[in-house]
């Protein structure tokens, strides 16, 4: 991580418990960190920025370590032994540590990929590859040796499974991957409140091959209960693809937990992070590594390449096709090196204290309706809602005029809203520099919506 004077190791100092809130002293310390900050809003004022889980913003560390890679490392990674060469290539490996332990995980259990979406999409075209036959020296076994990707072969009467709260990104690749094996899409649904059923996890059977699912969703903020849903797929030996990017920037996380609890692979995002865009990864056991035939092929993946077949790197070099993203590499290290610094524990708990402010304040506006659960209890900062008689979209604008930041749409979650009966919501969500005052302007703002358009 490049020393900034805006090192938040500085600022927050020794921390007084890995759980205990940030003080509202050590925030503002850590706001001078974040260059979004020195620009107004569209109305003037300060802006309100609460759109955290579409993208973060990032702090000064993170920008500086992208433009310093390019202003003194920038050489081609892996593919020669000149000082420049050598510097990004330790650039590349040393983010791929960093983030891995930053998660709980070993560097050889992950993938960088362009964004969290092609780290699921890599898992389901494995499956996908896997299912089909390979014959020896194309990408298949040597001839008489075992294919360890067996495992992974789908068939006619197989299923998969998700659940309704799913990103977009965790549910059009199974819905491909059950079209073109002839496996059968199953699905877990929600309770009233959008948290997962647990009565609807006996759609997990000894059919099911593979699960996939969120950590919490990014429409209603519930946490998924893993406790009562993991056991099952491990009773039925399915492979279990977990979906992090709402939890891994509000919840430590684990991997060697995880993967002992039944989850095989995690994907994550960067840019959610406080890292830069282009950059993602997967997760995952060394033994679904090592299954996975791979997907993308050219450069870097490779042994041996003749005129008649081609052999391949082991995992993770064998997913890793073509240049590399070396600049968000280092920006994303820089990222969870920040995060680790202030401690998501503590960043966890100062956001419980503003969700429960923005969801009382919420509860007194006319009109309002909460899609997801209306208290804190296991969920982070993510809180969706519509307004009687008002479209999103001129929530949106309403609140823009306002100087406070919303996302609006479907939030690439169509399932989710239409399990709340509406085609799309405003949604409000926190950062780790969020303030109680950027809730209340929102709040203010918020409950003047609907008088704005009754004029």
């Amino acid at each position: 991580m490049i020393e900034t004077p805006q090192s938040p190791q500085s600022q927050v100092g020794d921390a007084p418990g890995a759980d205990a809130p940030l003080t509202a002293a050590e925030v503002d310390a850590l706001r001078a960190d974040f260059p979004y900050l020195e620009r107004p809003a569209r109305n003037g004022e300060p802006l309100a920025y609460l759109d955290w889980a579409a993208t973060s913003q990032k702090p000064v560390g993170v920008i500086l370590a992208e433009a310093d890679f390019y202003r003194r490392s920038n050489g081609a990674a892996g593919r020669s032994t000149y000082q420049l060469a050598d510097e990004a290539t330790a650039v590349w490996e040393d983010a791929r540590d960093a983030v891995a332990a930053f998660v709980g995980a070993r560097g050889s259990q992950l993938v960088f990929t362009k964004n969290a979406t092609e780290a699921i999409n890599l898992v389901a075209l494995a499956i996908g590859h896997a299912s089909l036959s390979r014959p020896a020296g194309h990408g298949g076994p040597a001839a008489g040796a075992t294919d360890p990707s067996a495992r992974l072969r789908l068939r006619p009467g197989d299923e998969i499974v998700v659940t309704v709260a799913e990103h977009h990104a965790n549910l059009v690749p199974w819905q491909e991957l059950a079209a073109r094996t002839g496996a059968t899409l199953r699905w877990l649904d929600l309770t009233a409140d959008g948290r997962i059923d647990l009565g609807t996890v006996d759609v997990i059977t000894d059919r099911t091959k593979v699960l996939a699912l969120t950590h919490a969703s990014n429409v209603t903020g519930a946490v998924t209960p893993l406790e009562g849903i993991l056991p099952a797929a491990r009773s039925a030996g399915a492979l279990v693809v977990l979906d992090t990017c709402q939890s891994s920037p509000h919840l430590p996380l684990d991997f060697a937990a995880l993967s002992a609890a039944g989850v095989d692979a995690m994907v994550l995002s960067s840019h959610k992070m406080l890292g830069p865009t282009g950059i993602g990864a997967l997760v995952a056991t060394e033994e679904l590594l090592d299954a996975m035939p791979p997907v993308l092929t050219g450069g870097s993946m490779i042994e041996t390449v003749t005129m008649a077949s081609s052999t391949y790197m082991p995992a993770p070099a064998r997913f890793e096709a073509g240049s590399q993203p070396l600049a968000q590499a280092a920006g994303w290290h820089a990222a969870v090196d920040y995060l680790a610094e202030v401690g998501l524990g503590r960043l966890h708990s100062r956001e419980q204290v503003l969700l429960d402010r923005a969801l009382r304040g919420m509860a007194e506006v006319p009109g309002l309706r909460l899609l997801g659960p209306a208290d804190a209890h296991d969920r982070v900062g993510v809180v969706a809602f519509t307004l009687d008689g008002v479209h999103p979209h001129d929530v949106g604008q309403v609140l823009d005029a306002a100087g406070v930041a919303v996302r609006t749409g479907h939030h690439c979650a169509q399932p989710v809203h239409a399990h709340f009966g509406v085609p799309s919501s405003s949604r409000i969500s926190f950062g780790p520099v969020t303030t109680p005052a950027e809730i209340d302007r929102f709040l203010e703002a918020v409950a003047s919506v609907r008088g704005y358009f009754q004029r």
